[in-house]
């Protein structure tokens, strides 16, 4: 495991120590939550951003599957004549 020192601001570091006094944790614990929480985030932010990219390029390549295609799939959804989903 690595080590790094941090310098926390002071509106930082109270709320910080008084939470962790709360909750019985570690500022150190605390701290790698809240990095974990962080990268976890803007991984799937990136994720998201390709899949965005990626539709876009769907649609200038003319890739799309029609409005009333999906509402009719998903009215289905429930009913015995429940259909798959419509397809380019």
């Amino acid at each position: 495991m690595g080590v790094t020192s941090i310098r926390l601001q002071p509106e930082i570091e109270k709320p910080l120590e008084k939470l962790a006094k709360k909750l019985d944790r570690s500022k150190n614990y605390l701290i790698n939550q809240a990095i974990k929480e962080f990268l976890a985030r803007k991984s799937l932010d990136e994720k998201k951003w390709n899949e965005t990219l990626e539709a876009l390029e769907s649609v200038k390549s003319n890739r799309v599957i029609e409005e009333q295609n999906v509402n009719e799939w998903l009215d289905s959804w429930g009913q015995n004549n429940e259909q798959k989903p419509p397809k380019i």
